[in-house]
């Protein structure tokens, strides 16, 4: 992220990344480092898989936390309640239900860092996320699908 783009997120999603931090920073790195150190005393490190592993382990973790610490400098955190009382309809932070092919569904509507399909929280930069983002109660949206176009009535706005 070496553009600076500021990436917008919730204050739920903020703490989760910043406790992964310092869990990376505090815990795993240390311990890590310690196994990299002990590895290295094993003698010829060219047939060492273990100091090999932990190198490897160590530079990915290493590129996580670089990762982590950028989107964190440049978070934006939005506040949903802003949202609310402007009555802008759909936006980050804001939780939706919505009736798809006969079905109710409810999505949390959260910044790309935070998104996690499988709880029901989408991206507001995923397809359905730009879809429903700035639409009120009431308004249908299609969105593009691999099965084809789906539609989404919005039922409700938290």
């Amino acid at each position: 992220m070496k553009n600076q783009k500021q990436v917008q997120m919730t204050q739920e999603g903020y703490e989760t990344l910043s406790k992964e931090l310092g869990e990376l920073v505090e815990t795993k790195r240390p311990k890590l480092v310690e196994r990299l150190a002990f590895a290295r005393q094993q003698g010829d490190l060219a047939e060492n898989s273990d100091y090999i592993n932990a190198k490897e382990e160590l530079e990915f973790l290493d590129g996580r936390i670089g990762e982590l610490e950028e989107v964190l400098k440049t978070a934006l955190i939005v506040n949903s309640d802003k949202h609310k009382k402007l009555n802008d309809g759909i936006a980050l932070g804001t939780i939706v239900t919505l009736k798809v092919n006969g079905g109710k569904h409810v999505y949390e509507i959260v910044g790309e860092w935070e998104a996690d399909p499988v709880n029901k929280k989408i991206s507001h930069e995923s397809p359905l996320g730009r879809a429903l983002v700035g639409k009120k109660i009431g308004e249908k949206v299609e969105v593009e699908a691999p099965a084809g176009k789906v539609a989404y009535e919005i039922l409700a706005i938290e």
